[in-house]
């Protein structure tokens, strides 16, 4: 079973930064793409951004020159550097990883959350 495991969400207030976190843990023999996606009160759970094991980034247009992904394929983590938050970027954000484990082949799977809130 594999495990992803988020941090780093809280209040921040507009024009702020925050860092989030995610570490998978688990019977994993390697981690391909990683990426971060949020869901904000009665919406539906959108992109933020993906990174590959190789480093090619993706991100969504609402985003774009504000947040950066970054990951350690050693550590198998990922990061959201989120910089000049906005009351919009309220919501859940969501790790998820495509994982290929020892014994299951490739599987997709989603941490529990971590809520991110943009308010003064």
């Amino acid at each position: 079973q594999v495990q992803l495991v988020e941090s780093g969400g809280g209040l921040v207030q507009p024009g702020g930064s925050l860092r989030l976190s995610c570490a998978a843990s688990g019977s994993i023999f390697s981690v391909a793409r990683m990426g971060w996606y949020r869901q904000a009160p009665g919406s539906q759970r959108d992109l933020v951004a993906t990174i590959t094991t190789g480093g090619r980034t993706n991100y969504a247009d609402s985003v774009k020159g504000r947040f950066s992904v970054s990951r350690d394929n050693a550590k198998n983590t990922v990061s959201l550097q989120m910089n000049s938050l906005k009351p919009e970027d309220t919501a859940v954000y969501y790790c998820n990883a495509d994982v290929y484990g020892y014994n299951a082949g490739l599987k997709n799977y989603w941490g529990k959350g971590t809520l991110v809130t943009v308010s003064s």
